[in-house]
């Protein structure tokens, strides 16, 4: 993507009602106002919220918003010129129930307070294979408690990825500390019993997989 559409993605977006862009310095000394109040003050709701870390262009954001009308969605990512088109896209639509965050992941604990979330969506994360970024994988265990900080008691955790390598990880990782696995498939299209939304909502890059017949896995688990 050329500089000068960054540029105008960016413009854009500090224009649309439904992306906030918080300073690091804003996030770390907890003057973000929406923390603890998204409901609140910026869905006017009690819906449960569900995030979609690394969410990209927002395309799974968007589709699950569309889906499920009744559940407030926030995309977090770090490069805003990606999920410009999942904001977008929502107010080009009317979709009220998506929002979208610029920050990074590690820091999500500073955006929502403690038993905020309900959901917590992980779609096509890089899966960081090089033993030295294990720390960088979002399913390890420090990103697991750090997701729990977030979520509601009984909250929930999907994992979608074509990478076999991420998913095997995970399961192993999850199985090992105890955590309750409460599904697991590694091919959706070909086995049954995936939820409905894992098959449905398919992104840019995951139709291309499908294209040249690669497994996409899927878990969905809590974290204990």
């Amino acid at each position: 993507m050329g500089s000068k559409n960054k540029l105008k993605r960016f413009g854009e977006n500090e224009t649309f009602g439904n992306v906030f862009q918080p300073t690091r310095e804003e996030v770390v000394s907890n003057s973000f106002a929406l923390k603890g109040k998204w409901n609140q003050d910026f869905f006017n709701n009690n819906n449960p919220i569900v995030l979609e870390l690394g969410c990209g262009k927002g395309e799974y954001s968007v589709g699950l918003a569309t889906k499920f009308p009744n559940k407030n969605f926030v995309g977090i990512d770090i490069k805003g010129a990606r999920f410009w088109r999942g904001a977008k896209t929502a107010v080009e639509t009317g979709l009220h129930n998506v929002a979208f965050v610029r920050t990074q992941i590690e820091l999500i604990n500073h955006i929502f307070a403690e038993n905020e979330v309900d959901e917590i969506w992980i779609t096509f994360p890089d899966p960081q294979i090089k033993y030295k970024r294990t720390k960088h994988r979002m399913t390890n265990s420090e990103f697991l408690q750090l997701y729990k900080k977030i979520l509601k008691p009984d909250g929930i955790m999907n994992l979608k990825t074509d990478s076999e390598f991420m998913h095997g990880y995970t399961l192993g990782l999850l199985h090992g500390e105890g955590h309750e696995v409460l599904y697991a498939n590694h091919n959706v299209y070909t086995n049954e019993g995936a939820p409905e939304e894992v098959t449905e909502i398919q992104t840019f890059y995951e139709k291309q997989y499908l294209e040249i017949n690669k497994s996409i896995t899927y878990i969905r688990f809590k974290i204990k």
